[in-house]
Order: structure tokens, then C-alpha cells, then sequence
């Protein structure tokens, strides 16, 4: 940015000494635009990535506008090609959206919106692309973003110039008809429209296809980053137990992500698209009504249409914020309600067995007709602000038709313009108004996307607020000599700060079968989650046997959806094990039925009962092989003979493999060697106590 900032300013202190020379015939504020250019992207080289690519862009138009006017001035553009070289003031345009942009970037919600843009744009991650003609070019993700926003952007104020020209075909056009000149009419329609034409379809073209690959190359890479931040650490776990904060993630990763990408882009483009149209049409304004006067009037008011035209467009702006700002907060809630039906159709799939058994589904029907009255009622709120809404901006739009003739006829027919002019203006007020009025085109896009940002950064406040949980917990979890696991002076709390349990000292020897039992809510499935890491609500010290691993299998264990093979092997790669390594951990874990369907895919946490859930799990831990295997009443959904046999097979299958398990059956005591029970304190604690050394297992 500084290189560039000093190559404007020596740009615009040449054109500034040419001009005072006299050595070209240019006005005095071409060149100082230039050197204010130079200032403002010397200062904005700090601002977020995103809004410096636009300021880049708009510098190099800026030079390409300047070379243009000058080339014209030494008479370097000579005949029709004078109809390609913008007005002086063009150039103006250029330097007062840099001046917007930078004010912008101080903008709390458009710095918000920067930043997570911008997590795209400074990536270093290695990508390639193929570019036709070329074939694949290596290079850093952020900067083939980087470059094909620069490309779209310069499409896009091609795409203006090209507009500009084709108001000058449309006048020159009318003009030879009302003139009569078949000659100049067929020169204008082949000549002049024709190549202008095939060059706007040939952009427009590149354009679709290079949004639609930048779209999806930034979605893909905001979808990673996402998901690893919540799934990092166990932050979506503390997340849920936290009970605050963002719900429904699935849906702030997979829609509001794609709305945010698609969003971003077509509104800042649309906004650059349209001020540069604002910019260069109100110059055509501007000249062809430098001379009118009021109506009924003989006083002279320079650029009239251009007032008339901003008067207008303001009216209708900020009638229309008035009528649709409530639907920024309409649709934010839409979303939310839309996302907790869907939740709740997800989750009677899942526990379909459950309700069918409590034959609950008049209690599930009510409790999703509520839900859905809540859509019902929400949206019919968006739609009666939209029938509002569009009552106005129907009328308006409408009225954009005429109004431009109404103001013109009256010069047309005393003679101030021709027909070609005529139309000219017509076409330059309805893309000035269009431009102006950019903001009512887009308010109920413009109110999605503010609660889609929303949603996205409370999603990310809710993250960074279990991270910094997460990073905050006193529960030290540290590698240790040996192969003991050493618990020590720990407590252990609930999310509300409570204390839940507490032990000056407990030590889970290796080879040693233990069973941990006691009332439900006195900590044992906790303890077990912060021995694993993911509770940090506590303080004290967890030692660890230093290279070696655990598993803990919980009593409902995770299915993923999709073929058998992935659900074994399940944290695991497929590849981690063979197909017959798979076969025979499952004979062994009692799903001999399943055996030999490794290769079919369907929701298998349906298709299993929760007994044979729990074998698949005892599956894994076969493949596995841990060190430390901890088992959350794991077997509990088991018959007793069934159970005493997974047992069995975990000694036999696992020898070297130190077992703690959570039950309250009776009968579990028989296959452990050690027995502690949570009890109970004066202060209503829970503190394991060591009862008993059981006799070992058969």
C-alpha cells in the first residue's frame, strides 16, 4: 500500500506540473484527486484486507480514467474514440469511494463483518486453481481469494464504462432516427453497439463463473475453520453443558455461512457497482441539464435533473427504512424458530422407538404444532411489514417509469434537447435513481444479512466463551511417570460454580478392574469427563499415565450415519483396521448378524437397539486396544449373562487394558477387583470411598 500510495502521488504531481505548463489542457482538480487518492490509501493501509482490495481496485481505475483524459487531451484519442473517454470528473468518483471506503472501516459493523472476511483473505493455507488456458497454479488460499475479488471488482466497473458508452449509443441512436439518417442508424446499431455488446456478454460470463467458483472457495474455507473451532478442544461439548449462547449451530455453520459468503459479496460489489454508476451518470445529468431552469421560471439551476433526481431517490430511502426496519429483528427470529423446528423433527427421527413405545406421538404432534405455530405466527408478522413494504416501493418503482419523461418533455419540446438527448436522460436518471435507491432494492436482503451476521458472531461469542472456559479450568490434567492415573486435591464443580465432588487423593492402579457406584447425580459420569479432559468446571490436580491411551464408552454411544465400516471403526480412519480385523470384533462382541454388512450404509444408530449399540461399542474398544478403558455404564442396556460375557471378553481380549467401570447393578461387582462408592459428606459433597477389594473375576 505505501508503494502504491507514493506512485499516485508522483503520478499526480506530474499531471499537476503538465497542467500548470500547460502542457495539458486538463482542470485543475484531475490532478489533486490523484494526490488525494495517494493520502487516503497511504492511511488505509491498516484497514481490514477486504476493504484495502477495493481501495486497490478503485486506485487503478482512478489511473486508467486519468491516462484516458490525458490521451484525449494531446489528442492522442482521436475520433469515435472519443465516445470511450469518460468525463474529468469521473475521476473525482474514484477518489471520493476511497474516502467512503476508509470511513466505512471504522464502522463497528462493517470492521465485524471485515473480520471474518478476512479470515478468508489472510489464509496461508496451500491451494491451487485452474485457470483456462493456463492449467493449475499453485499458490496460498487467501491470495487466489484475493485476486478474484480484484478481478470481479474490475469487472464490475467495466461493466460501468460499457453502461456509460451504451447511453451514448442509445443518443445517437435516437438522434439518426429523428433525423432520419438510415447511414448513422446502421453505423451506431453495427459498429458502435454490436462489439460493445459481444464484450458486455463475454464479462458477464466470466463474471458468473468466477463468483460462483469465489463463493464456494470461501464457503468451503469459513465452513473449515468453523468447524474447528467448535469442534476443538471438546468446545462443543462445554458449549451445550454451558446451557448459553448460540443454539442450533448446524445451522449458523450450514445455512448462515452460505448466506453471510453470498451476502458479503453481492452487497459490497452491488454497493461499488452502483456508486461508480451513481458517479459517472450524474456527470451525463449534470451536462445535458446545465442550462434548464425551473419549470415556469426563468431561474437557471445548474445540474436540475441531478437534484430533482437525489430528492427523489432520498424520499423513497428513508420512507422505505421506516416501513421495513422491523424486519431485521423479524427475520433474525424467523431463523431461529425455523432452526428449532427443524431440530425438533431431527430429534423425534432419532428417538422415533421412544415415542412409539410411550405412544407419545399426540404429545409430539402438540409439541410440534406449537413449534410450528411459532413459524406461523413470525412469518405472517414478515409478511404483513412486507405487504407494507412493497406497497410503497411498488408505487415507486412504478412511478420511476414516468417521471423521468415528465421532467424532460417539457425541454423537448421547446427545443432545449433532442430525442437522442431525451432518451439519454431518461436512461442517466433511472440509473441515478437506481443508484440512489440501491438501498431500497436491497433493505429485506440487507435485514437478512444483518441477523445473519448476528447469529454468526454470537455463534462466535459462544465459542470464544468456552475456549476461554476451556483455558481458564483449574483442573491441571498432566502426564505422569508410571502407570498409575493419580487424582489429587481435586474438586470438581457444576456449571453454576456449585461443588459437586471432592478427593484429597484417589489413585486407579494399572491391571486393576474397578467399579465406581453410588446414587445418581453424586459426579461419576463427571469425574469421568474431566479425567478425559472435557470438563473444566473444578480445580486440582488429574496425573495421567504419560503415553498411554483412553477411551471412555458412554452409555448411548455415537453412531455416526453412513456404512458399518464407519461405525466401528469410529473415531478411527477406515483404513486404520481390515475388513476381517472388523468381522471378527464384532462376533466377539456379540453382533454376529452385522458381521458381514461392513460395506452398507444407512442410520445404524436406528437400525440398532441400544444393547447392540453398546456391543458395537465394545466393538471398538477391541480394535482400539486402549490402555485405559472407562465404561459408563456402558453394558447397561445388556441382560446379565450377556453383560457378564462382554466382560469375559474384555479380560480376555484385553489383558494389558486397565478397566473402570460405572453401574449399579449388583452383580457388576463380581467382575472387578476394587469397588469405590460415592458418598455422601456433611457439607453434601460427594467423596469416593474405597470399600472393598473384590475377589477377581473368572
Amino acid at each position: 500500500m505505501i508503494k502504491a500510495s507514493i506512485a499516485l502521488a508522483l503520478i499526480g504531481l506530474g499531471v499537476l506540473v503538465a497542467s500548470l505548463s500547460g502542457a495539458a489542457a486538463v482542470p485543475f482538480y484531475l490532478p489533486l484527486s490523484t494526490l488525494a487518492l495517494a493520502g487516503i490509501v497511504f492511511v488505509g493501509r491498516d484497514i481490514p484486507k477486504f476493504l484495502r482490495i477495493f481501495v486497490v481496485m478503485l486506485s487503478a481505475t482512478h489511473l486508467v480514467l486519468v491516462a484516458l483524459v490525458l490521451g484525449a487531451a494531446a489528442g492522442v484519442i482521436t475520433g469515435d474514440y472519443t465516445g470511450y473517454v469518460p468525463p474529468p470528473s469521473a475521476a473525482l468518483g474514484a477518489t471520493g469511494f476511497g474516502a467512503i471506503i476508509y470511513g466505512l472501516s471504522y464502522v463497528p459493523v462493517v470492521r465485524t463483518i471485515c473480520r471474518i472476511t478476512d479470515l478468508y483473505l489472510a489464509s496461508q493455507a496451500d491451494s491451487v486453481i485452474r485457470i483456462p488456458f493456463i492449467g493449475l497454479v499453485r499458490a496460498r488460499e487467501g491470495v487466489i481469494g484475493t485476486w478474484m475479488i480484484g478481478i470481479l471488482i474490475a469487472i464490475n466497473l467495466a461493466q460501468v464504462a460499457l453502461n456509460v458508452r451504451l447511453s451514448f449509443f442509445s443518443r445517437d441512436m435516437f438522434n439518426a432516427l429523428e433525423a432520419k439518417d438510415a447511414a448513422a442508424f446502421w453505423y451506431q446499431l453495427f459498429v458502435i453497439f454490436t462489439p460493445l455488446a459481444a464484450v458486455f456478454v463475454a464479462i458477464a460470463l466470466t463474471e458468473v463463473l468466477l463468483q460462483n467458483v469465489l463463493t464456494i472457495r470461501w464457503r468451503a474455507f469459513l465452513n473449515t475453520y468453523y468447524l474447528r473451532e467448535w469442534l476443538g478442544d471438546g468446545t462443543h461439548y462445554r458449549m451445550q453443558i454451558m446451557g448459553r449462547g448460540a443454539d442450533n449451530p448446524d445451522q449458523r455453520i450450514s445455512e448462515d455461512l452460505r448466506k453471510f459468503v453470498e451476502s458479503t459479496y453481492s452487497l459490497s460489489v452491488g454497493l461499488m457497482n452502483q456508486a461508480a454508476t451513481l458517479v459517472s451518470f450524474v456527470a451525463i445529468l449534470w451536462t445535458i441539464s446545465a442550462g434548464f431552469t425551473f419549470p415556469g421560471t426563468s431561474v437557471e439551476i445548474p445540474g436540475l435533473l441531478v437534484w430533482v433526481c437525489a430528492g427523489y431517490a432520498i424520499l423513497g430511502t428513508w420512507v422505505t427504512h421506516l416501513i421495513g426496519r422491523p424486519l431485521i429483528a423479524l427475520n433474525f427470529e424467523q431463523e431461529r424458530v425455523e432452526a428449532n423446528y427443524r431440530f425438533s423433527l431431527a430429534r423425534l427421527r432419532e428417538y422415533a422407538e421412544q415415542v412409539a413405545l410411550l405412544s407419545g406421538e399426540s404429545a409430539e404432534r402438540e409439541g410440534l404444532g406449537r413449534r410450528f405455530g411459532q413459524i406461523v405466527d413470525n412469518y405472517m408478522r414478515i409478511v404483513f411489514r412486507l405487504i407494507k413494504l412493497n406497497t410503497f416501493t411498488s408505487a415507486y418503482f412504478q412511478a420511476n417509469v414516468v417521471v423521468p419523461y415528465i421532467l424532460t418533455a417539457p425541454y423537448y419540446f421547446v427545443g432545449k434537447i433532442s430525442l437522442g438527448q431525451m432518451q439519454q436522460v431518461v436512461g442517466a436518471f433511472s440509473r441515478v435513481e437506481s443508484a440512489l435507491t440501491y438501498f431500497i432494492t436491497i433493505y429485506t436482503t440487507l435485514a437478512d444479512y444483518k441477523a445473519v451476521l448476528d447469529r454468526l458472531t454470537t455463534f462466535e461469542g459462544a465459542i470464544a466463551s468456552a475456549q476461554r472456559v476451556g483455558g481458564d479450568s483449574k483442573l491441571a490434567i498432566t502426564p505422569k511417570v508410571g502407570r498409575e492415573l493419580h487424582l489429587e486435591d481435586l474438586d470438581v464443580r457444576l456449571p453454576d460454580g456449585s461443588a459437586l465432588l471432592h478427593t484429597d487423593e484417589l489413585d486407579f492402579r494399572p491391571g486393576e478392574r474397578t467399579l465406581m457406584t453410588g446414587p445418581s447425580g453424586s459426579g461419576k459420569s463427571t469425574l469421568f469427563r474431566a479425567i478425559a479432559g472435557i470438563w473444566p468446571f473444578g480445580e486440582g490436580q488429574i496425573q495421567v499415565p504419560e503415553g498411554q491411551s483412553m477411551m471412555l464408552l458412554p452409555q448411548r454411544p455415537y453412531i455416526p450415519i453412513g456404512t458399518l465400516r464407519d461405525a466401528v471403526t469410529y473415531p478411527s480412519k477406515v483404513d486404520a483396521y481390515t475388513d476381517s480385523e472388523m468381522a471378527e470384533a464384532l462376533r466377539i462382541a456379540k453382533l454376529p448378524q452385522i458381521a458381514d454388512r461392513l460395506d452398507e450404509e444407512r442410520n445404524w444408530g436406528q437400525t440398532l437397539s441400544l444393547g447392540e449399540q453398546q456391543r458395537l461399542a465394545v466393538a471398538r474398544a477391541l480394535l482400539a486396544k486402549p490402555d485405559w478403558l472407562f465404561l459408563d455404564e456402558a453394558t447397561a442396556a445388556l441382560d446379565e449373562p450377556t453383560e457378564a460375557e462382554i466382560y469375559r471378553i474384555i479380560r480376555e481380549k484385553l489383558p494389558n487394558t486397565t478397566v473402570v467401570s460405572i453401574g449399579h447393578r449388583s452383580t457388576l461387582a463380581a467382575y472387578h477387583d476394587r469397588r469405590i462408592d460415592m458418598k455422601k459428606t456433611e457439607g453434601g459433597l460427594s467423596t469416593p470411598v474405597d470399600l472393598r477389594q473384590a475377589e477377581p473375576a473368572e
